[in-house]
């Protein structure tokens, strides 16, 4: 898992050096990911119909429900690289 994290760690950093924007749906998936390997299961309740924003989110990362924290520090990295590779397509 060392690894792991400290892949984590710099795919954090490499997301800040994006060229482009990433979609909304990349957003949250990134957000979801994140979420889901540092807090662990989403808490609380979920934002009302009016809080777009809130529920989208709130949405994505329960979605990840019963993730371990490896396996989203992976979906994580793997979504940066993807969206490296995607620049890079361009």
């Amino acid at each position: 898992m060392a690894d792991t994290q400290a892949e984590f760690e710099q795919a954090q950093k490499d997301v800040e050096t994006l060229s482009r924007r990433p979609s909304n749906d990349d957003l949250l998936a990134l957000y979801a990911h994140y979420k889901q390997a540092t807090a662990g299961d989403v808490s609380g309740k979920r934002p009302g119909m009016t809080d777009f924003k809130g529920r989208a989110k709130y949405d994505a990362w329960a979605s990840l429900k019963g993730m371990d924290a490896e396996k989203a520090m992976q979906g994580y990295i793997t979504k940066v690289g993807a969206l490296f590779d995607a620049e890079r397509d361009r």
